[in-house]
Formats: structure tokens, C-alpha cells, sequence
């Protein structure tokens, strides 16, 4: 079967969700600010792909407590729905956005890390799972691309960024996460570095609550090439 590939990898999106009010109020505010926020994650490989955006999560360098003052200035609805991640939940008429501060890890446990917080774009693009769920877009819709998910993506590949083995040991629900994205997102053989990483450390999945393992299982089993 022929793998599907993109026309052409944009080095920029035009996603219609990119120019809605709601996002371009907070990029507004991040830039009257003197900062800047970025769109992040799985909104921005999925508009590379042409697939639908369920949700848009942004990242700045700004600071959790800055980002909350920032926001009641601008009259958005405010959430501190994960302080000691960096992460708080902003409402801009009436849509939703979970803004996380910059992050690089410094102890990690198999599950949840211990953060600090970062200016580096790159340092927290390189502490993320799969290289195509750390692409950046700006304003502007230009991708960032720190880690080749890029390149990735045009061949449909699914693979940990750096060392597969480090990422796995970092959380090891991303053995789930891993076979979750290729059914998903990959074509052709899986990625054998991260097969081999999941394989030998599969003995870490029993650290992982039982709801954690059955919800990653179910999103799996949705999936229409999840056999």
C-alpha cells in the first residue's frame, strides 16, 4: 500500500482556527506584554496534516503568576489548572487554552517530573515524547521545528526524540503513548529504536495506575488501524 504523504510540508499553517478571535486576542496580549506564546503540540501536527484541531495548547517563556496577570488585565478568565507544571487554563471569549510556561526537566520518576522553568524553545522541545508533538507554530503560523518532526511527519514516522530508552524511563506511559501515535499517525514499519526501547523496558508499565493504562488502551482500540 502506498504510504500516504502530504503534498508538501508547509513550513507554515494557514489553519482557520489559527485567525479566530479567541486565539488572536491572546497573541495580541502576549505581544503588548513585550512576550510571546506559541501554538504547540498536536494542533500544529495535525494542521500540517490537514486533520482536525480538537484543542490548541500554547507555551510562552513567560512566567505562571506573569501569564495570570496578564490574562485578568486582558479581562480573560484565568485557571491555575497546573501550577507546579507551569500550566494554567485561559478563556478568551469564551474558547479555552491551556498555556504552559517553557520547561526543562530536572528529576523525573516514571511518570510525573519534577520542572523549571525555561526561555529555551528548544530545551523544552527536546524534554517532549515523539519528535511530531514538539513543532511550534507563531503568530503567524510559522512552524518552529526544533527536533525534525517535520521530516517525520512527510514519512509518517513516529519516534521518541533523542534517546528512545531516557524518554521511556521518563514516563512510562509513553510505551501506550507510542503505539497509540503509530496507529494513529504512522505508516509503513514502526520506528525499531523506539520498538526496541518499549520491548525491553515494558516491566515499567506496572508502575502505572490501572485507569492510566485502560484510558491510553480505549483511545487506542478507537482507532481504525489499531489491529
Amino acid at each position: 500500500m502506498t504510504r500516504p504523504l502530504p503534498p508538501e510540508i508547509p513550513v507554515r499553517i494557514a489553519a482557520p482556527w489559527l485567525t479566530a478571535p479567541s486565539l488572536r486576542a491572546v497573541f495580541s496580549a502576549f505581544a503588548s506584554a513585550g512576550s510571546e506564546v506559541r501554538v504547540v503540540g498536536g494542533a500544529v501536527r495535525n494542521a500540517v496534516l490537514g486533520i482536525d484541531v480538537a484543542d490548541i495548547d500554547l507555551a510562552t517563556p513567560m512566567l505562571p503568576d506573569d501569564v495570570i496577570a496578564l490574562a485578568r488585565k486582558n479581562d480573560f478568565s484565568v485557571y491555575p489548572t497546573g501550577l507546579s507544571h507551569g500550566t494554567v487554563t485561559v478563556v478568551a471569549h469564551g474558547v479555552s487554552f491551556e498555556i504552559t510556561t517553557l520547561r526543562r526537566d530536572v528529576e523525573t520518576t516514571g511518570r510525573h517530573a519534577v520542572v523549571a522553568f525555561t526561555s529555551d524553545w528548544e530545551a523544552d522541545a527536546q524534554r517532549r515524547d515523539f519528535t511530531i508533538n514538539a513543532l511550534f507554530a507563531t503568530a503567524d503560523g510559522t512552524i518552529i521545528d526544533c527536533v525534525g518532526g517535520l521530516d517525520d511527519l512527510a514519512h509518517r514516522r513516529v519516534r521518541f526524540i533523542g534517546d528512545p530508552s531516557a524518554r521511556i524511563r521518563e514516563d512510562y506511559l509513553r510505551i501506550l503513548r507510542f503505539f497509540r501515535f503509530f496507529a494513529c499517525y504512522g505508516w509503513g514499519d514502526i520506528d525499531p529504536g523506539g520498538l526496541k526501547a518499549a520491548t525491553t523496558l515494558k516491566s515499567g508499565l506496572k508502575t502505572l495506575s490501572a485507569e492510566r493504562i485502560r484510558s491510553e488502551l480505549l483511545a487506542l482500540l478507537r482507532i481504525e488501524r489499531a489491529g
